[in-house]
C-alpha cells in the first residue's frame, strides 16, 4: 500500500538520516528499487517526473503498474509515490490517479502566485492525507527541458511557504539536477542552515543528489535535509551495464537478445546504486 512521506519524512529529520527519493522511468526501475528497499528494510519515495509520467503512458498507468508490484512483490516497507516538479495541473491528475505525494513546483511563478497556488494544494492534500513538496529557488541543471543555473533561495521566501502546512520543502543550495560540471561551487551550507533556523522541523529536500560529494550529503542531513533525490546516478549506471553487455557480445549468445536477458544487467547496476545511496543517507533498518 501506497504512504504518504509525511511520517518517513518526520522520522528521518529526527533521527538525522534521509530518505531517498529514486525516479522511475519503467518497469525494470521501478521493480530494481522496490525491491531493494525491501531487502535493506528501507523506506523508499519512488519519483515521476511529467516526462516519466507521459512515456509510461500516464499518471494512473504508473500508478497501478507501483501498487500491483508492491501486492506482487510483497512489499512491507514503507513506499511513498511522488510527482516529481508537478505544474499545477500535474499535481490534480497524480491525486485523482492514486499518487500519495506531490510536489508542486512553483518556483518559477511570482511568489505571491507560488503561495496562492500552494495554499490550494495544501488543503487538498490535507483532505486527502497526501504529502506535498514545495520548491523554493530554482534547482539548476536540466529537468525535463528546463534549465537552470541552480540558486540559492531566500530564507524568508522559504519560511513564507513552509508556513502554509507543506510537508517537505526543496530550497535550492546551489544545487542542479543531471551532472555537476567541472566549475560547480558546491553546496552553499550557509542558505541552508539559515533555511532550517527559519523552517525549523520542516523536513528539507535536497535535488540533483547525483555527483555531490558523500561528506557534503552528510553535512547537508546534518542540516536538516530528510530527502535527497536520485535519478542520473542511475540512468548512468543502467546505462553502462547494458553497454557492456552487448559491447561483449551477450545479446548474440543462444537468447542473449530477450529483453529479460538484455535488460537484467543493468536492473542489478540501478539496485547497487540504491543501495549504495541508501547506505550513504542512512536509511537502512529504518523502515
Amino acid at each position: 500500500m501506497l504512504v504518504s512521506a509525511k511520517e518517513m519524512l518526520t522520522k528521518a529529520k529526527a533521527g538525522k538520516y534521509a530518505v531517498g527519493q529514486f525516479n522511475i522511468n519503467n518497469l525494470e526501475w521501478t521493480k530494481a528499487i522496490l525491491l531493494t528497499a525491501e531487502e535493506l528494510k528501507s523506506p523508499v519515495i519512488l519519483g515521476v517526473s511529467e516526462g516519466a509520467g507521459k512515456y509510461m503512458c500516464g499518471f494512473k498507468t504508473v500508478a497501478a503498474m507501483v501498487s500491483s508490484m508492491i501486492e506482487e512483490l510483497k512489499i512491507t516497507v514503507p513506499v511513498a509515490l511522488h510527482l516529481d516538479h508537478g505544474s499545477y495541473e500535474a499535481c490534480m491528475k497524480c491525486v485523482e490517479a492514486g499518487f500519495s505525494s506531490i510536489m508542486f513546483d512553483g518556483s518559477h511563478y511570482p511568489i505571491a502566485e507560488n503561495v496562492e497556488k500552494t495554499t490550494e494544494l495544501v488543503a487538498l492534500c490535507a483532505e486527502k492525507n497526501l504529502s506535498l513538496e514545495a520548491e523554493v529557488g530554482s534547482i539548476g541543471g536540466e529537468e525535463d527541458g528546463v534549465v537552470g543555473m541552480g540558486e540559492c533561495a531566500d530564507p524568508d521566501e522559504c519560511k513564507m511557504i513552509a508556513d502554509l502546512g507543506v510537508t517537505m520543502l526543496a530550497a535550492g543550495i546551489g544545487n542542479i539536477h543531471g551532472k555537476y560540471p567541472a566549475n560547480w561551487q558546491g553546496l552553499s551550507f550557509d542558505t541552508l542552515a539559515k533555511v532550517q533556523e527559519k523552517t525549523g522541523e520542516m523536513p528539507l529536500v535536497l535535488h540533483g543528489g547525483t555527483g555531490i560529494p558523500a561528506d557534503m550529503i552528510r553535512r547537508a542531513i546534518s542540516l536538516g535535509v530528510a530527502k535527497i533525490n536520485v535519478n542520473t546516478e542511475c540512468q548512468l549506471a543502467f546505462a553502462a551495464a547494458t553497454r557492456t553487455y552487448v559491447e561483449e557480445g551477450k545479446d548474440l549468445v543462444g537468447k542473449g537478445f530477450d529483453p529479460r536477458k538484455l535488460l537484467a544487467p543493468g536492473v542489478e547496476a540501478i539496485k547497487a546504486t540504491v543501495r549504495e545511496k541508501m547506505e550513504l543517507f542512512g536509511s537502512i533498518g529504518k523502515a
